[in-house]
């Protein structure tokens, strides 16, 4: 899995085929990038992911880039305790707007 640098990103405006919001709790996001035949989280330095703590600032960061397909996945630790059914092997996206509110 390739490591994507938010500081690359920032350079140069690239073109994204999806960009993957991975919502955890507590307001925290990572961003998975599909870029052509590569995949791969973006890192804040090479050593971890670059932690998101809103939509709109995901939405800010890319702002300049070509984003085909933007989705949200959200993966909650509590559906067992709450009664809900065991989770499914594969997460479902939802689409995720990338245009910024007026």
């Amino acid at each position: 899995m390739k490591k994507f640098l938010m500081a690359d990103i920032n350079q140069q405006a690239i073109d994204i085929d999806t960009l993957e919001v991975q919502s955890f709790e507590m307001n925290v996001y990572l961003v998975k990038l599909h870029i052509e035949n590569e995949s791969g989280f973006v890192y804040d330095n090479a050593d971890k992911p670059m932690r998101f703590f809103s939509t709109q600032q995901i939405r800010e960061m890319f702002e300049m880039c070509g984003v085909k397909k933007a989705i949200m996945v959200h993966d909650s630790p509590y559906d067992e305790m709450i009664g809900n059914p065991e989770k499914a092997q594969e997460s479902i996206g939802i689409p995720f707007s990338m245009a910024q509110p007026y």
